[in-house]
């Protein structure tokens, strides 16, 4: 594991410490995506595929017009490798963004008294802060769930009750047309789908239909 922002730059290290095939974080304090790129081609050319790159601003605590999460965008469509993000702002909300964009690992650093001296106390986070920080990490994870986009098991209860049918507009006539002024769209959803509405417009009704009943094919 290398997690020092300037070993990115060491690429003989970066090339030795790749044959191990352990898993590598790298940090891009410092970097440009170019610099990135070479390390990861450093480590992959060596024949370790194991790597997460982090986006990382060098600074303590890190401005919020320094975080630049979107570079984690770019790490994904660019570098071809699990991404991460090391935080050194001030509180949650940055690690907390940075997971819904994608990052995998979060950095924080942990600190039992802000107040004490040195650069990194005070981006840091003390016991209660970080413990609420990773429970909110959780809830990100559960948010933002599957990729799947299909009803979630609590909405199939509303399927019939929410979504709408063809139904007669009014009383129909055995022998008449389904027209647009005859024919509705309305709740509930458990008859033929508002998208069949054009394929049913012009048959002949098989029989009367009372006003408010859900047409199906057995009509026409």
């Amino acid at each position: 594991m290398v997690k020092w922002p300037a070993e990115n730059f060491n690429l003989p290290l970066l090339k030795y410490v790749a044959k191990f095939k352990k898993p590598m974080l790298i940090s891009t304090g410092m970097s440009t995506l170019a610099e990135a790129k070479e390390a990861v081609d450093v480590i992959k050319k060596a024949g370790n595929n194991k790597i997460i790159v982090f986006h990382c601003t060098t600074e303590y605590p890190c401005p919020l017009g320094e975080v630049n999460l979107r570079v984690l965008q770019t790490f994904m469509s660019e570098l071809g490798v699990v991404v991460g993000y090391s935080d050194h702002t001030v509180g949650m909300q940055a690690s907390l963004m940075a997971t819904t964009l994608g990052a995998s690992i979060i950095e924080k650093h942990f600190t039992l008294d802000k107040s004490l001296a040195g650069p990194d106390h005070k981006a840091s986070m003390e016991p209660k802060e970080f413990k609420e920080m990773v429970q909110q990490l959780r809830n990100v994870e559960m948010i933002l769930g599957s990729a799947v986009k299909k009803p979630s098991a609590s909405e199939k209860k509303y399927l019939g009750i929410a979504r709408k049918s063809l139904v007669a507009a009014f009383d129909i006539k055995k022998g008449e047309k389904f027209t647009r002024e005859n024919l509705a769209i309305k709740r509930p959803g458990t008859g033929m789908a508002p998208k069949l509405y054009d394929k049913v417009l012009g048959k002949i009704a098989k029989k009367e239909i009372k006003a408010d009943t859900l047409v199906d094919k057995k009509m026409f």
